[in-house]
């Protein structure tokens, strides 16, 4: 009599037994990402909405003097929103850019390989978490600024908000995860966000419309995907964009999908993680 339970499957040796998704491996290593992140909350959570707070204190006191008003709206409302998704974006890709560089110089990486996951399994629960941090972020940055004087940051779009936030935080993630595969060391890691991240949020339209720029550099600040991201998230908060949202969401989804594309490849072929 077989006494091998019906439910189990039979597989030839080398052919995984998990035919679906690992739904318990899936979960077991977003939340590992999650909680390695909010052991130290205070400085990935709530010290970026200290920071993000000092940039809205400065570059008001400096440049919005006077009554300016841009887009229609007091400078300190029109920044407002741009700094929010600047912070969910550098926290996304900083997140992102960790997990398996740190396990590659630590001699951990068997944790993220030898589990049975799938590409796909690894990079949903790595660019997952990544995402979570990102609106806890941007929610602690919200918080300080909904407390703050002469800041107006009520959402009247909030399908915008969380779209163009979703989009622009799974884009770093997707970028994040990828330097995370190429970097050897974390001055690899730290290059990539000084040269590539920091240069596209910075001129990406978070200080200023792109109305007030020479047709040069208006066409320069459409080719930043950044742009993108925070003109739809302001749209969300002040109702007025420096872009079509449509073309935005069909560009940064096609941005996801070509990196996502290319996360899958080189996981799947593991370069630089099995050598």
């Amino acid at each position: 009599m077989n006494d091998t339970p019906s439910k189990w499957v039979r597989s030839a040796p080398g052919e995984p037994v998990i035919r679906n998704v690992n739904w318990g491996g899936l979960k077991t290593l977003y939340l590992k990402e999650v909680r390695r992140f909010f052991k130290v909350q205070m400085q990935t959570v709530w010290a970026p909405g200290i920071t993000t707070l000092l940039y809205l204190i400065i570059f008001s006191v400096a440049l919005g003097r006077s009554g300016r008003t841009v887009m229609g709206v007091p400078f300190a409302d029109f920044i407002a929103p741009g700094l929010i998704v600047m912070a969910m974006l550098q926290n996304a890709f900083a997140n992102a850019s960790f997990s398996l560089l740190v396990g590659k110089i630590q001699g951990t990486i068997v944790d993220y390989l030898m589990p049975p996951l799938s590409s796909v399994e690894l990079i949903a629960g790595l660019v997952g978490a990544a995402v979570t941090r990102a609106f806890l972020v941007g929610f602690a940055v919200w918080l300080a600024m909904l407390v703050f004087p002469g800041v107006h940051v009520a959402p009247r779009h909030l399908a915008a908000i969380l779209v163009f936030g979703l989009l622009g935080s799974a884009m770093l993630g997707f970028l994040g995860l990828l330097t995370s595969i190429w970097a050897e060391k974390f001055d690899h890691a730290a290059a990539v966000t000084n040269f590539v991240v920091a240069p596209l949020s910075l001129l990406s339209g978070t200080f200023y419309s792109i109305e007030s720029l020479s047709p040069t550099f208006q066409a320069v600040s459409h080719a930043n995907p950044f742009f993108y991201v925070i003109s739809g998230f302001r749209y969300g908060f002040i109702g007025a964009a420096d872009s079509p949202l449509p073309i935005g969401v069909a560009l940064l989804l096609a941005i996801n999908l070509g990196l996502f594309a290319l996360c899958y490849i080189l996981l799947k072929k593991g370069w630089k993680l099995k050598n």
